[in-house]
């Protein structure tokens, strides 16, 4: 089954220019593309597969509710650690459910799931005037995402969605979303540009703006701060954050990895990049949070700003719901050996909604024909 529509155009470093100025981007194309949609269609309706046992779990899920209703502000606010919280919980949990009603549709084509995303894009585009305070960047990095794929999956597999809906979520996008998020946070802790840089290349696609594509997939393979992947991740696979805390450490690989898929489905293969440098860091994190002992090296971040002198265990054994996308990848496409990473995934299948950024990760990505 092939999912990517031209040629992988990233080979060597130093990095060149991603996707050249005339091509065309493919759609349905961030995250999930038509082909892997269809696959997992045919699946859902197997008991023995995982998707199938993903799938039912999803159907009984409280962001799959018809009566769902938006709860948009005109001026969220997030401070550290989310104090303040103005509108910030009500971002996250409508995006979700935007999302997880995209995938329902997009899955099954009940239309009233549909509708129920499009009310939820419509309500915050209509309402979000700024997104302001300390983690504002993290905010829309983190959940910017999930909001962004269902845009996607409506614009290019329903034809309910107003074109006026579809205007004010662009212009959301780029004036309110996009200044906040595009010169990324270099000094601060990985996961913040590793967020950023899943939504900005997400917006890239879905907009069809180039110079905005190109802007997060050369920061992902050279950026000079913590979240760019060479700067993430130690040869070994150690984590910038990994004397930091794994829930933090985890974060950072979940962004990563959505951002690797997504430039996947757009012919460019950022998981390779610096020697399958994402593929190490999720071996050396799952390995550690599955209770092995993993060397470590104090490791001084961009700038100095932060020193972590030993591995932390705060929130250990906790793995996050997001291990099965790079099984995916490394082991089923590639071939190479992720054995931690596949212990991971299978301790958490069927991965459900979870602290992620994209849920539902077993039923959209486990065991994906080789592409």
């Amino acid at each position: 089954m092939k999912f990517l529509l031209f040629p992988l155009l990233f080979s060597l470093l130093p990095f060149a220019s991603p996707l050249a100025a005339e091509s065309k981007f493919v759609h349905p194309g961030i995250a999930h593309s038509s082909e892997s949609l269809a696959f997992i269609r045919s699946q859902i309706k197997t008991d023995s597969t995982p998707q199938h046992q993903a799938w039912e779990k999803m159907q009984t899920s409280c962001f799959l509710d018809f009566n769902w209703v938006a709860a948009p502000l005109p001026h969220v606010k997030r401070g550290p650690y989310n104090n303040p919280n103005i509108g910030s919980t009500e971002f996250s949990y409508d995006g979700i459910a935007a999302y997880t009603h995209a995938l329902n549709w997009a899955l099954s084509q009940k239309e009233e799931s549909a509708q129920k995303a499009a009310e939820i894009l419509d309500a915050w585009s209509a309402t979000l005037e700024t997104v302001t305070e300390h983690d504002a960047r993290l905010l829309i990095g983190m959940s910017g995402l999930s909001y962004i794929v269902t845009a996607e999956l409506l614009t290019h597999t329903w034809d309910g969605w107003s074109s006026e809906g579809q205007v004010a979520f662009k212009k959301m996008l780029r004036e309110i979303w996009y200044p906040v998020i595009k010169d990324f946070y270099p000094s601060a802790n990985g996961n913040w540009d590793a967020s950023m840089l899943q939504t900005m290349l997400a917006m890239g696609v879905f907009l069809d703006d180039h110079e905005m594509f190109d802007r997060a997939a050369h920061y992902y393979t050279d950026g000079k701060g913590n979240g760019a992947v060479d700067n993430y991740f130690m040869e070994s696979g150690e984590c910038q954050e990994s004397g930091r805390d794994q829930t933090h450490t985890q974060m950072g690989l979940e962004f990563l990895v959505n951002t690797c898929e997504i430039a996947w489905i757009q012919g460019l293969d950022l998981y390779g990049a610096h020697d399958n440098r994402l593929l190490k860091g999720f071996e050396y994190t799952a390995k550690y949070n599955l209770g092995n002992d993993v060397p470590y090296q104090p490791y001084e971040s961009f700038q100095g700003r932060y020193f972590y002198k030993e591995i932390s265990n705060n929130s250990r054994h906790r793995l996050r719901r997001m291990y099965e996308k790079p099984l995916n990848h490394y082991r089923n496409r590639k071939g190479l050996s992720a054995p931690f990473t596949e212990e991971a995934a299978l301790k958490n299948r069927p991965e459900s909604t979870g602290p992620c950024s994209l849920p539902w990760s077993t039923l959209m990505f486990a065991e994906l024909p080789h592409s």
